[in-house]
């Protein structure tokens, strides 16, 4: 299983490597915030042969994030469990912004909400939780392939593939 932290990264996570994971029989979770991942896997409750990958966003050193991570995956033993993390502010950023005609992703003003600054330097409505799905829905259309996302997030979501996909040694 692959839990990630909320819906917009479990829909690029599924749009590019979707059909992949169902072949392996692989399923991606949304955790709806890390905060949620203690109790997600302890009800999953991974094993050597039915492990979880954990995909977290912007996950710093000495971060709350990572004090729940550490937490979460100390309970179980490291070859059932891996937790990596992306550099990215949210995963709209792992989108290359070229791929929606940015040369780069603009700094947003710490008084803004992200989303909504973004939304707004694409020229797109940016007031309403609706204007914010629909400004997501243009930027992942325009997503192909692994190769228009940056690779400091399409490696690691990879390594979480091989991860869960991967026999453990002595396995078939």
């Amino acid at each position: 299983r692959l839990f990630v932290e909320g819906t917009h990264d479990a829909e690029l996570v599924e749009k590019v490597w979707g059909h992949d994971l169902r072949v392996e029989g692989v399923v991606v979770e949304v955790l709806h915030g890390v905060d949620a991942l203690a109790a997600a896997l302890a009800d999953f409750g991974p094993t050597r042969t039915a492990r979880a990958g954990v995909l977290v966003d912007h996950l710093v050193p000495g971060s709350k994030e990572s004090r729940i991570v550490a937490a979460a995956s100390a309970r179980f033993p490291d070859d059932t469990v891996l937790v990596v993390g992306h550099p990215y502010v949210d995963v709209w950023q792992a989108v290359r912004p070229q791929r929606v005609g940015l040369t780069a992703w603009p700094t947003i003003s710490r008084d803004v909400e992200w989303k909504a600054g973004i939304a707004a330097a694409l020229g797109l409505p940016h007031t309403t939780t609706e204007d914010l799905g629909l400004a997501w829905k243009q930027i992942l259309g325009r997503v192909r392939t692994y190769a228009d996302l940056e690779p400091a997030f399409s490696g690691r979501v990879e390594e979480l593939i091989d991860f869960v996909t991967v026999p453990p040694p002595g396995r078939p």
